[in-house]
């Protein structure tokens, strides 16, 4: 892969994560790529008194001990790293999420990799910071599964049309999912499968009013999916114009075409084809504050067992601010 050259590994103590670490290493040497790993200290560690309410008073002395001994846990995590790349290590005190949003924000990082919390009391492996990250982080977020796969065997590259055709700022999300995909597929050698899911929307309608015959029905769904089709086949015919010919042959995408609503079929079909990492867009909704990933988007995510790569539709603005 030869595309993110500022990474920001943010550590995830909960986990193992000495195949995350790794593979974060990986991915920056073979980009040439910066690497800083960054751990953050939530604020009532280092309070005063821990009787007081977060945000109290912070002790300098009780402050310089903790993160000193963060510091050096996370050079114990790097060590074996070291002859092969030079990382930045940092300690930070504040809420995770946003002391990580913060950090792209200022420093410009294009790729935010962090383990998985998989909390144990939800039967979801995303837990909360990892939901704050992917909806309001600007960059790519990669969130892994422990352990990580120092190379994966199927990718999924899930992508969209809300129209047909395309909106421009829709086909430049699916490009940036397909190039990522295809990218990471060839470098681990891995299958990848480009997914798209569709609905005849207003087949229910048609039905319950009556107004159209069953064969009108019928042919009115048929025109339906041959659109999504050759929508879907179009984009995977661009995507060889991406990548070059030679390397599209090499990797031979599949091409799926579920029926049903993506919330219900992607998840099932990821499992089915034993994906371990899905590349998808998160699309912002404006005018409600709060609500900056779409509803679609949330529930695949809720329903996924594997790595995932996120990625923000162009002009996507983050409600995190630098001095907030």
């Amino acid at each position: 892969m030869k595309r993110f050259k500022n990474i920001l590994y943010l550590n995830e103590p909960t986990v193992d994560q000495t195949s995350a670490v790794a593979r974060a290493v990986s991915l920056a040497e073979n980009n040439r790529a910066d690497l800083t790993i960054v751990d953050v200290i939530p604020p009532q560690v280092v309070t005063v008194d821990i009787d007081l309410p977060s945000g109290g008073p912070i002790s300098n002395e009780l402050r310089a001990a903790v993160e000193s001994d963060h510091s050096k846990a996370l050079e114990t995590m790097v060590q074996s790293f070291k002859e092969r790349l030079q990382i930045r290590l940092d300690v930070l005190v504040g809420k995770t999420y946003l002391e990580a949003i913060r950090g792209v924000l200022k420093n410009g990082y294009d790729l935010l990799i962090k383990p998985a919390e998989n909390p144990a009391w939800m039967h979801r492996l995303f837990g909360s910071d990892d939901l704050h990250l992917l909806r309001k982080c600007p960059c790519p977020v990669w969130l892994m599964k422990p352990p990580e796969k120092a190379n994966y065997s199927s990718i999924l590259a899930a992508v969209d049309f809300e129209l047909l055709p395309p909106m421009p700022s829709e086909h430049a999300l699916n490009r940036e999912i397909l190039e990522l995909s295809a990218s990471l597929a060839l470098s681990d050698f891995a299958s990848m499968h480009i997914v798209h899911a569709w609905e005849a929307l207003a087949e229910k309608t048609v039905l319950s009013r009556g107004d159209m015959s069953s064969a009108g029905v019928t042919d009115y769904v048929e025109r339906e999916q041959a659109r999504h089709r050759n929508e879907l086949y179009g984009l995977a015919e661009e995507l060889r114009g991406w990548i070059g010919k030679e390397a599209y042959d090499y990797l031979s995408p599949g091409v799926h075409l579920p029926e049903g609503p993506a919330k219900k079929v992607i998840a099932p079909l990821a499992a089915q084809l034993r994906a371990d990492l899905v590349v998808m867009g998160t699309v912002a909704r404006t005018g409600i504050s709060g609500l900056i990933i779409g509803n679609t988007a949330e529930a695949i995510l809720d329903q996924l067992t594997c790595s995932v790569l996120a990625i923000k539709p162009p002009g996507f603005k983050t409600p995190v601010r630098v001095d907030s």
